[in-house]
C-alpha cells in the first residue's frame, strides 16, 4: 500500500527533513519536503510551504506561494490537520484530511487520503463539511465499508471537536 517502510518505534527526530507522501484517488501521488517540528511517536508534526500551484482558490480560502502550512499527523487516528498562515504568519485556518493513519519511515510520512475533508476558518466562524460527493464517487463505501465507516465517523469527530473547541487540545 505504501512506499514507506515504517520501522518499530520510528520517531522523527526535530529539525529534520522528511518527505510528505500523500495518496490520493486514481493512483495520484503528491510529493513534498517538511521539517519536523515534534514526534512523540503517535503524533508527528511537520512544517512546510505550499506545495502546490502559485495560486489555488477554493472560494472559502486561497492557498499561494509563501502560505506556511504547520501539519499534524497521527499514527493511531484516521484524519490530519494542517494550519494554515499566510506569508506575513496570519492565521488564514485549517484544512483537514480525513485518511488512512500516518506511516513513518526514516525520512518519510506516508498517508493515504480518503477524499473527505474539513475546512476551519481562523476565527472558527465557518466549518465546512468538503467533498462528500468525491468520497460517494470513489467507490470506497462499496470496495472498503468498513474503511469508509472510520472516515465518516474521523470527519464527525474533527467537525465536532472545531465546534465545541476541541482543537487546541488535539493540536497541542
Amino acid at each position: 500500500m505504501s512506499d514507506a517502510h515504517p520501522l518499530p518505534g520510528t520517531t522523527l527526530a526535530p529539525d529534520d527533513t522528511v518527505t510528505v507522501v500523500l495518496h490520493k484517488s486514481h493512483g495520484r501521488q503528491v510529493r513534498y519536503p517538511a521539517t519536523v517540528e515534534r514526534d512523540d511517536g503517535v503524533h508527528a508534526v511537520v512544517r512546510a510551504p505550499w506545495a502546490g500551484p502559485p495560486v489555488r482558490d477554493f472560494g472559502f480560502v486561497r492557498f499561494e506561494s509563501g502560505d506556511v502550512f504547520t501539519e499534524h499527523y497521527w499514527r493511531d487516528r484516521w484524519f490530519s490537520v494542517k494550519e494554515v498562515r499566510g506569508p506575513g504568519g496570519a492565521l488564514k485556518g485549517w484544512y483537514c484530511d480525513v485518511t488512512r493513519p500516518a506511516a513513518v519511515a526514516r525520512d518519510t510520512l506516508t498517508t493515504w487520503d480518503l477524499e473527505l475533508d474539513l475546512w476551519v476558518s481562523s476565527d472558527r466562524s465557518a466549518v465546512l463539511r468538503l467533498d462528500e460527493d468525491e468520497f460517494a464517487g470513489s467507490g470506497l463505501p462499496e470496495s472498503e465499508p468498513e474503511t469508509a465507516g472510520r472516515a465518516r465517523r474521523a470527519l464527525d469527530e474533527l467537525e465536532r471537536l472545531a465546534r465545541e473547541g476541541g482543537f487546541d487540545a488535539l493540536l497541542d
